[in-house]
């Protein structure tokens, strides 16, 4: 139904200055981290751990199926900064995940790694939400498409618990940089991680970098499709709520190459209402809306 009142993509991304991804086989409840075969315990003290730091925790399995037992021997791990000209992946594989308390949250989420295990180099990573026990729509739709790139040789995808925005589905999150598109069909998930592997975005399908908050989302993606902008690293945001008019910002958006741009966004309920996700009653989620966008003066690089 999203898709039908063409209720815009931009500016719905979920929000992480960085990820951490963790390896858990197996089946997922609606709250994975505690609800799966991943130790309940310390999925609680990851979850307070992380709280307030900018990091977003979730859980990975590789496309197929997956058998109800414990999974055992070592499980990959990623983590993942997603600023501007800064972003970074590390990697490592954990016997035991407990090693995860030890991590600074509050560095990562500024962007020190801290030397957790080894960068990675590898082809960009495509996380595609596929959790039904949270949402069935990421089942019906999610796990197909997981699947088909899976089977096209594209040797880094992976199952993701939630990205919210499940009335986009299905949804990937795709890294180095950080961003998520929505309503993908196989092609154009293969269009978007060719594009990521030479440093580019595809605007069309883009629901943000999770960098930015939702303004800043909405603000970049706008100057991309208007301005034809694709350098995944090319634009940095800044926004400042209106002082007078609720639930409106400025956001300045700046090219590496000195070029700015002004927009307004604003914040406003979806009408009609919908279903934010399969099988729940309709509600007004949020959207932001530019309603102006124009270039500033240049800028010496």
């Amino acid at each position: 139904m999203s898709e039908e009142l063409a209720e815009p993509l931009a500016g719905s991304a979920p929000r992480a200055a960085a990820w951490l991804l963790i390896e858990q086989s197996g089946p997922w409840g609606p709250r994975a981290l505690t609800e799966s075969h991943f130790h309940p315990e310390l999925g609680r003290e990851l979850q307070e751990l992380t709280r307030g730091t900018g990091v977003e925790i979730a859980l990975i399995r590789r496309p197929g199926k997956h058998a109800d037992r414990p999974p055992t021997g070592e499980r990959a791990v990623y983590l993942a900064h997603t600023a501007p000209g800064r972003s970074w992946v590390r990697t490592a594989h954990l016997a035991d995940p407990h090693a995860l308390r030890d991590l600074d949250f509050a560095a990562i989420g500024a962007g020190e790694h801290g030397g957790f295990g080894t960068p990675y180099a590898g082809d960009p990573l495509a996380l595609v939400c596929t959790n039904g026990r949270r949402d069935r729509c990421c089942a019906l739709l999610g796990r197909p498409l997981a699947s088909e790139l899976a089977a096209a040789g594209h040797a880094q995808v992976w199952e993701v618990t939630h990205l919210g925005g499940h009335r986009f589905a299905p949804t990937m999150l795709v890294l180095p940089y950080g961003f998520t598109y929505g309503r993908l069909t196989p092609p154009d998930a293969k269009e978007v991680l060719e594009a990521t592997h030479h440093g580019r975005v595809v605007a069309e399908f883009c629901r943000g970098r999770s960098f930015w908050d939702r303004p800043g989302q909405a603000a970049e993606l706008a100057v991309r499709q208007n301005y034809a902008v694709d350098g995944a690293e090319a634009l940095t945001v800044t926004q400042t709520p209106d002082p007078v008019t609720a639930d409106t910002w400025s956001v300045q958006v700046r090219h590496t190459d000195g070029r700015a741009w002004q927009a307004e966004v604003r914040r406003s309920a979806a009408s009609p209402a919908r279903p934010e996700s399969c099988l729940k009653a309709p509600t007004t989620p949020d959207r932001y809306d530019v309603v102006s966008l124009g270039p500033l003066a240049a800028t010496a690089t």
